[in-house]
């Protein structure tokens, strides 16, 4: 069955239903309607075999069909892009003991059944200039792009990894510092995650690097204590690593791969990112090969609220904005946090 939206534009948000261009080799997005990442529980999970039947599981996690329906419930919704909960890149980066992460082949076919489905939606495509006098909408294939997570010092298990050996207030393990080769590893599992995303029909990766996640975690000095070419008060050290990802992620993926970076543009924590230090970094994405800058509000250990339903709709869209109006990057800009009707 075929899904018809019908829609008049809006004067606040006249450019919302029309398409976004992402360039000769992605192509257009049928609107601009973004869903961004949500952990939902269903991401499936990287328990052994060999555990399982210890475990008395019910259900067989790894089985992703359910994701693969709430997906493309919200693709009949009419959405141009949808981004997956946070899957890792390797077991260091879990959010828990066996959560979710995607570095083998096996882990990838299970992701198939979610691309198929989201495919089979087509979302219809309110351009000006090619339906004028057309009652019929032409249309889009659903689109659905999957957050590669590595969680750093946040992860709830009990051997995470992070720029120095710092500890999160919000987990109760002390990082360990990652060395240079296993910073350099960690890139590689970055873009081999991505590949594996790919071959597994998503359209793209959304790389988180806001949030206090392990990203994050490089760019501000108060986690980055290294000397070597991944820290010290140099911030083009610190950025280091997420500009390696980025690149190293679109080496691995080709062109026609869409890559959201997720920019921490406000940390609200002591010690955060300047302004400054943002805009470099924005700039480095774009040179880096990515294909849109999405907006990440507060480190999770934050005392500010973020996403709760006391926060003002639209609470924090002014910073992107602000970042738009400098006026310094290409590239789509996604606003982000308590934007729903």
């Amino acid at each position: 069955t075929t899904t018809t939206i019908t829609t008049t534009t809006n004067a606040h948000y006249p450019h919302m239903f029309t398409p976004l261009d992402l360039g000769p080799h992605i192509g257009s997005l049928p609107n601009r309607v973004i869903m961004g990442s949500m952990h939902t529980g269903l991401e499936g999970h990287s328990i052994p075999k060999l555990i399982l039947p210890f475990l008395n599981a019910e259900d067989d996690h790894t089985d992703l069909t359910e994701m693969a329906c709430y997906f493309a419930e919200r693709a009949k919704g009419g959405c141009g892009l949808m981004v997956t909960g946070g899957v890792s890149p390797n077991k260091q980066g879990w959010v828990g003991p066996f959560a979710g992460k995607l570095n083998t082949e096996t882990e990838r076919d299970k992701h198939k059944v979610v691309t198929d489905m989201v495919h089979s939606i087509r979302i219809p495509t309110y351009s000006t200039t090619t339906n004028n006098n057309n009652t019929t909408p032409a249309t889009e294939p659903g689109r659905i792009c999957l957050q590669i997570l590595h969680t750093g010092r946040y992860a709830y298990h009990p051997f995470p990894v992070s720029a120095s050996n710092t500890k999160s207030p919000i987990s109760p393990f002390k990082a360990k510092e990652l060395s240079t080769s296993d910073v350099k590893s960690t890139i590689r599992d970055f873009a081999n995650c991505a590949l594996l995303a790919k071959e597994a029909g998503y359209d793209g990766v959304e790389i988180m690097g806001s949030e206090g996640y392990l990203i994050n975690q490089f760019l501000v000095s108060k986690t980055n204590q290294r000397t070597d070419e991944y820290g010290g008060s140099n911030f083009g050290n610190r950025m280091r690593l997420a500009v390696e990802i980025v690149k190293e992620t679109r080496k691995a993926c080709g062109l026609d791969f869409i890559i959201i970076f997720r920019l921490s543009m406000l940390d609200l924590v002591k010690d955060g990112s300047s302004w400054e230090e943002i805009k470099v970094l924005a700039q480095a994405m774009e040179d880096a090969g990515v294909t849109i800058i999405n907006t990440g509000i507060g480190w999770h250990e934050a005392r500010i609220p973020t996403i709760a339903t006391s926060v003002p709709r639209g609470a924090f869209s002014f910073v992107t904005k602000k970042l738009r109006d400098e006026k310094i990057v290409s590239v789509p800009l996604c606003a982000t946090n308590r934007c729903v009707s």
